[in-house]
This record gives structure tokens, C-alpha cells and sequence, in this order.
């Protein structure tokens, strides 16, 4: 099977490291892709947002699978223009994708589906915005209606501070949608769809802001682990039955069916399971421990979703493993990423036992060098028996890595770990 991978970042590492040792995948390739992924697929230089060209590459290529990783380009059309050439595609119709492209739309459907989420006021205008900010009170949860790069969200006690970040969204021609504050942790869970089946993978929790213990701005997403042995044990029944398949029933009953990645971004409340977001695609960081722990070869699910008979593969085979992941940013990140510093380190990080490296916003140089351009640099992901071995793998190999001005969280699955070790000295 030719795979082509859509996508620079480490989420598309992420897919294409799992690609690469599927048996049935014999061909990988990606555009733009980038240094890292450039070690196990060939790369295209090309315009992931240009359907067009995506299309005629693939056909070019005589790919059996494409597979659409960001969401600029879902929104965009270009699985639209992927299909419109008769080539399977893992990623949902531009239509389909306003799941993410628009806030306001998601909470449409959650409506009719009868989906759990947090209470939504859309604003248009400076009037709309003090008066729903006024109805809810604090803590303020602002989001931009459009993509927004997962930065388009403020959460905050201050006033001011929510009203300009709607200002904010207002000046640039955006829709904000304000949202009452849900309380209780948050969880991720992937769900793979092919229009009417939907498959759950596992469960995993990120952390957005910036700084160790929840400091600073929010972010694309500075970490993330898998498995979260402080969930309840029916979280991903829950989930299936009364948030993704209503949802894509819904998407179905419209006319738009929804076959890729429903991203379902939850808050376990005080009054039971919320919605706090839609995305149309893996979620970055969380890919990148997801997917290392999946030992299914990733292939034939993502053809299966494509094709539409995800209801005929056997059930997904699961690592025990616990897997953690740690992003190094870039100077100035998130306000302004500093680009062009140089990166060492890597292939002693890939050196140490239980840890590899997915680059995200890396580049080569004139004189190869291997460079920092982007805010988020690398995701190293840390395997082990526990969370604890897990986090200790994915730092060690971290602290291998050089990049002048960086920065990364170390508490990344921290209280996850201690809560693991206490369980089972509770047990002992």
C-alpha cells in the first residue's frame, strides 16, 4: 500500500512513524513533511491547503491512501479534492470538517444530537460580548469561532482580560462564542469514523498552557500521556454512546457524513461528561502518545475509515505500556517563536532505551544543519511500564537535546504518575 501523508508537523511524524512499521504499508511519502519525517517517507515539496495539487500528486504517485493530518487544509477541501479523484482518503469533507472550522456550527450539532457541552452565547458585536461575558461571570472561557491554531481560547478570572481577547477576534472580522466555565479535569479521545461506525482509541489528557503548573499562556499543547489510570473504566463507553455516535449520526442525517478523526475534547464535571470541543483530526500532542501505543498496524484502519467498512476490522490491540510526550518549544513561544537556532542532540535522544523523537516545526538549513522553524520544535515520547518509567524515558532523552533559548514543561503526567504509584501501594 502507497501511503501520502498531508501535513509538517509531529502529529504527521506521528502517523508516519506508525505507517512506516505497518508490513502492509510499502510506500510513504508526504508534502511537505519535514526533516524528521524526510527519514522514513519521501518528501514533496508542495502546498498542503492546494486540493488541486494534493490530488494530483497522489495521483501522480498512484497512492491507495491519502491521509489529511491538519485541519487548515479539511476545512479547506482538500480530502474533498483527494476524493474527487478516486483515491481513498482518511479525512473528512470540507463540509464535515466545520466540526472544527466553526465553534458556533459544533454547538449546532450538539444541540440536535443531544451531545453534552457547555452553554454557548455567539457574539457578533462589542454589545453581544460584555452581555454574555455579564450572564456567565467568571471564570471567562473566550473562544475565537474559527481555527485558531489551538490558541484561540482564553480561559481567565479577569475581566478585562476576556473582553480583549474578544476585541481581539471582533478587529479581525472573527465570531466569538463564550462559553460557561466547565469545571473538573480535562480528557482527549480520538474516534475514527468512516460516516456510521465509529472505533474509539484510547484516551489521553494534554496540557495547553505554556509553563509548569498550568502557568502562562495557552498553547497548541506542550505534552501529553496515555493511559489515565484516574479515569472512570467506562469513560470511553461514555464517550461513544453519547457524544461520537450521536454526533456523526447527526452529521449523517444531514447529508455531510463524517468519516476521519472526531477529535472529542471532554471536561469530566462535577455534573457528569461535557464537550468542550470538536476537532475534524488527531490532536497534536496526544497523537504522539496515542499512537505509540496502538499496536494494530495503523494502515488498514485509516483505509477501512476511507472506504467505509471500519465494521468489518477485528478490535484495536492496545500496548499495556504507558507512553508520555514532551514538546520543546522555541524562544518566545507562544507569543513570538524565535526560528533559525540550531538543534542537537536528537539521535542521542533516539539512543535512549524506550524514548524516539517526532519533529514539528524543524527545517534544514543551507549547510544541513538541522534548525528550529517553528514554535513547537520536537514531541520526545517516553515509553514504559508505568507513567513514572514513561516520564523518566521521555526526559532523559530530552535532556540529550540542544536548542538555545528552549523551553518545555517538566511536569508533564507528574501528578498522574504519583497518583498511579499511590494506587498501587494502596493495592499492595
Amino acid at each position: 500500500m502507497k501511503v501520502l501523508i498531508v501535513g509538517p508537523g509531529a502529529r504527521e511524524h506521528a502517523i508516519a512513524r506508525s505507517l512506516h512499521l505497518d508490513p502492509a504499508v510499502t510506500e510513504l511519502h508526504a508534502v511537505p513533511g519535514n526533516p524528521g519525517i524526510g527519514q522514513i517517507a519521501t518528501l514533496h515539496a508542495g502546498d498542503a491547503n492546494d486540493g488541486a495539487a494534493v490530488a494530483a500528486l497522489a495521483t501522480d504517485l498512484g497512492a491507495d491512501l491519502v491521509v489529511v493530518g491538519p485541519e487548515a487544509p479539511l476545512v479547506a477541501g482538500v480530502a474533498d479534492a483527494v476524493r474527487d479523484a478516486g483515491i481513498p482518503v482518511f479525512g473528512p469533507s470540507a463540509e464535515a470538517a466545520m466540526l472544527e472550522g466553526s465553534k458556533a456550527f459544533a454547538k449546532e450539532i450538539m444541540a440536535a444530537a443531544k451531545v453534552p457541552t457547555a452553554e454557548p452565547r455567539v457574539c457578533t458585536t462589542r454589545d453581544h460580548l460584555d452581555a454574555a461575558l455579564a450572564e456567565f461571570g467568571a471564570p471567562y472561557v473566550v473562544k475565537d469561532d474559527g481555527l485558531a491554531a489551538g490558541k484561540g481560547v482564553v480561559v481567565t478570572d479577569n475581566r478585562d482580560e476576556a473582553t480583549a481577547h474578544g476585541q481581539a477576534i471582533l478587529d479581525a472580522g472573527g465570531t466569538i462564542v463564550i462559553e460557561e466555565f466547565l469545571d473538573g479535569p480535562e480528557v482527549s479521545l480520538f474516534c475514527i469514523c468512516d460516516g456510521a461506525t465509529v472505533i474509539p482509541l484510547q484516551p489521553a489528557q494534554d496540557f495547553k498552557r505554556a509553563y509548569d503548573g498550568d502557568a502562562g499562556l495557552n498553547t497548541g499543547g506542550m505534552g501529553a500521556y496515555t493511559p489515565l489510570p484516574w479515569a472512570p473504566i467506562d469513560l470511553v463507553e461514555q464517550v461513544v454512546n453519547n457524544v461520537a455516535q450521536p454526533t456523526v449520526d447527526e452529521m449523517a442525517r444531514r447529508g455531510t457524513p463524517f468519516s476521519g478523526v472526531l477529535y472529542c475534547g471532554l471536561a469530566l464535571t462535577s455534573k457528569g461528561l461535557r464537550v468542550v470541543e470538536f476537532n475534524a483530526r488527531f490532536g497534536d500532542p496526544e497523537t504522539q502518545s496515542v499512537l505509540a501505543r496502538l499496536e494494530t498496524p495503523l494502515g488498514g484502519v485509516l483505509l477501512a475509515a476511507a472506504e467505509g467498512h471500519l465494521h468489518d476490522i477485528d478490535p484495536l490491540v492496545w500496548s499495556d505500556d504507558a507512553f508520555v510526550t514532551v514538546v520543546l518549544a522555541s524562544h518566545g513561544y507562544p507569543e513570538s517563536a524565535r526560528k533559525g537556532d540550531p538543534i542537537t542532540g536528537t539521535d542521542a535522544a533516539e539512543n535512549v532505551d524506550g524514548a524516539h523523537v517526532l519533529h514539528a516545526g524543524t527545517a534544514t538549513d543551507s549547510e544541513g544543519q538541522l534548525v528550529a522553524a517553528g514554535g513547537r520544535v520536537l514531541s520526545v515520547v517516553g515509553r514504559g511500564t508505568t507513567l513514572a518509567d514513561a516520564r523518566a524515558a521521555a526526559y532523559d532523552a530530552l535532556a540529550k537535546i540542544d536548542l538555545p533559548g528552549s523551553h518545555h514543561r517538566s511536569d508533564i503526567a507528574l501528578k498522574a504518575a504519583e497518583g498511579e504509584a499511590n494506587a498501587r501501594e494502596a493495592l499492595a
